[in-house]
């Protein structure tokens, strides 16, 4: 049994469909990041920065020992999963396709996700009169970012030659390209590829975990000093347990 300690977001999507895409048993346990739970010490030993995915593999492979394995970070996650039930990544001794495996996935988390995430935060979480600037650099990085893929899917179907985690991982946030005030038009390789992604049944389960618990704009930088708006403090035991104290 694995723990997913879970958001409905992107990044918790990538977890989740790998989870769902090799069928194994797991126990999705949703964060409430409004409410600052993965804040709390019991997160912060698995995820120590404090986000969302992670997980705790009580049954790892052999060669990891019988105690339990805990994973933070997408990425990670995902590599983990593909090398325990060696599905979706090439194996460790096919060089040349590990490499672009991890070029793929080294990209997504340096630029992709990271640009998209920003752009969530101006088009929806921002203070209204902060988000021009903003919005309009970081949709230039998405659509950039978008022409990467375009590029890239120009003559493969997928990332790699199959199906694998790079497509997981590069899916969810081009999955909400419309609701972060961008376009596919024109890319249609790229729309394509996230039509046949979204139409797998193991993603459509994955996406619809905890659906009705996403931050449709509820919860924005201007109402939610927990989610937004964050400094060192909230990772400093000491400090923690003092706002904790002063709101008593």
């Amino acid at each position: 049994m694995i723990d997913l300690y879970f958001a409905p977001t992107p990044n918790g999507w990538k977890a989740s469909i790998m989870l769902e895409e090799c069928g194994l048993d797991y126990a999705p346990k949703l964060v409430r990041l409004s409410e600052g739970e993965q804040f709390s010490d019991n997160f912060l030993k698995i995820s120590p920065n404090a986000k969302i995915p992670a997980i705790v593999d009580y049954s790892p492979a052999p060669e990891w020992g019988k105690s339990p394995v805990s994973v933070f970070e997408s990425a990670a996650i995902l590599l983990y999963l593909a090398d325990k039930t060696k599905l979706f990544a090439p194996s460790a001794s096919d060089l040349r396709a590990r490499k672009e495996l991890m070029e793929w996935m080294f990209w997504q988390v340096g630029n992709q996700g990271p640009m998209g995430g920003q752009l969530s935060h101006f088009r929806n979480y921002a203070p209204e009169n902060n988000r021009d600037y903003g919005f309009k650099r970081y949709l230039g990085e998405y659509d950039r970012n978008l022409a990467v893929l375009e590029n890239r899917l120009e003559s493969q179907d997928w990332i790699l030659a199959e199906y694998s985690i790079a497509d997981m991982l590069i899916f969810p946030w081009a999955f909400i390209a419309k609701p972060l005030g961008a376009s596919l038009e024109a890319f249609p390789r790229v729309a394509d590829w996230r039509a046949r992604i979204k139409a797998r049944p193991p993603v459509q389960r994955a996406i619809e975990l905890f659906k009705s618990k996403q931050n449709r704009g509820q919860h924005r930088a201007d109402n939610n000093k927990v989610l937004f708006n964050q400094s060192s403090s909230v990772l400093r035991s000491s400090a923690r347990k003092s706002d904790t104290n002063e709101q008593t």
